[in-house]
């Protein structure tokens, strides 16, 4: 196998976009990226496009790649369609990574787009409805709300209204870890403080003010003992990357190319609950570490897919940079912060980044490739050389469906 570069990365702002479609956030992405690694369109010899809401929310199935990168000239070469929750654009670049690795191709695309505003929101939540076992969900959840009965939200709590079924697992599993480990809420909202305040040097960031943990901890309840600002938002956005191996290096900028050191899957097991070394994340970033020949100490970042400022905390351990049970302390002595032990989310996360979720994974790898580049500005993390993201996906069990452990570097 070849080794494999990104050399070009483009990202749109993510925000509210009712008024720009899906084929226009594709082509500003693409075209950033390409102009990025200083090629043209007719570099590319394959394209792997990412989107997991398009089909529930426009009807557009099947075909999507072709026809958004179509509508900006890009036909002819071999487009494959991925759909894997919010870890489908990084599952593209695993895929485009494999395919130059092979020899296949020499230089392709891996794009991510999803837009899930709409006047409509039932249509909005309901892209997430899918994001499990359909046939089996009213067992789910009741097992999952079983897992912390025991321990009770704060006396004068009221249930709130409508939100995503999956705030209420991330919820629960929060709890078990409050009751197994003594997580406390404050340590859950200085997550969401940190990468509140991170956003604010990320002009990309849907989110662009500071909170305090007080702001976050007094903010509306979405499932005890999550808030408002502990749930990513849903964002419009779009993000790509061009891969390629060394043979198309040789065609392309070589001086800022950025090394994909390991790209590893995994999908979700029977785990019991208490099994936290059994985590597929844990196993995932074990592998990709032994790939990569490097271990937790030697990144410089992670970003991680918090997709609840409780779900980083669990990410921080499982990618080791912490033992089981002390994520939520590493979090409150600033150890995750900008300038701190192991920067995680300084792009603001998926909490104050956004979430579009088919864009995520490469929005990830776009913040990774700018900081191993030196070129994140005023969120910069000091001599930057690795780093690793954490991106999974769906619910299966108790964990994750999927995830993608992606490390690259950069001497």
């Amino acid at each position: 196998m070849k080794k494999t570069y990104i050399v070009g990365v483009g990202m749109t702002p993510f925000a509210k976009q009712l008024d720009r479609s899906v084929k226009d956030l594709v082509r500003e992405a693409v075209s950033a990226a390409l102009k990025d690694a200083g090629c043209d369109s007719s570099a590319l010899q394959a394209a792997y496009f990412a989107t997991a809401g398009q089909g529930a929310m426009e009807g557009q199935f099947m075909v999507s790649g072709q026809i958004a990168l179509g509508a900006m000239g890009i036909t002819g070469i071999p487009v494959t369609n991925v759909e894997n929750a919010c870890a489908s654009s990084s599952t593209a670049l695993n895929a485009a990574r494999l395919h130059v690795a092979s020899g296949a191709a020499d230089i392709c695309l891996a794009v991510g787009v999803d837009k899930l505003f709409s006047n409509d929101k039932e249509r909005s939540f309901a892209v997430f409805d899918g994001g499990w076992d359909v046939h089996t969900a009213e067992q789910q959840i009741r097992y999952l709300m079983s897992l912390s009965t025991d321990i009770e939200p704060p006396e004068g709590y009221v249930e709130p209204g409508k939100r995503s079924v999956f705030m209420d697992i991330y919820a629960s599993l929060a709890r078990l870890h409050m009751k197994t480990f003594g997580t406390t809420e404050r340590q859950i909202a200085a997550v969401a403080a940190k990468n509140h305040v991170h956003s604010t040097r990320n002009p990309l960031a849907q989110f662009q003010y500071p909170l305090t943990i007080e702001e976050v901890l007094s903010a509306r309840a979405v499932s005890w003992p999550l808030t408002l600002p502990m749930c990513a938002p849903i964002s419009d956005g779009a993000a790509a990357a061009i891969v390629c191996n060394e043979d198309g290096l040789r065609r392309l900028q070589r001086g800022r190319a950025v090394e994909i050191l390991a790209s590893v899957m995994r999908s979700a097991t029977d785990r019991r609950a208490d099994q936290y070394d059994h985590h597929l994340c844990y196993l995932a970033a074990n592998e990709a570490y032994e790939i990569a020949g490097l271990g937790p100490r030697d990144m410089s970042l992670a970003e991680v897919h918090d997709a609840t400022a409780f779900a980083e905390i669990q990410q921080t351990e499982a990618l080791s940079f912490c033992a089981f049970g002390e994520g939520g302390m590493m979090a409150e002595t600033g150890a995750t912060t900008l300038g701190g032990q192991i920067p995680i989310n300084v792009s603001g996360g998926l909490l104050s980044r956004g979430h579009p979720v088919g864009a995520t994974g490469l929005a990830q790898v776009f913040e990774m490739v700018t900081q191993l580049r030196r070129e994140a500005g005023p969120r910069q993390v000091e001599n930057a050389r690795f780093a690793i993201a954490e991106n999974g996906g769906g619910f299966s069990g108790v964990e994750e469906a999927t995830t993608c452990i992606t490390i690259l570097g950069r001497s």
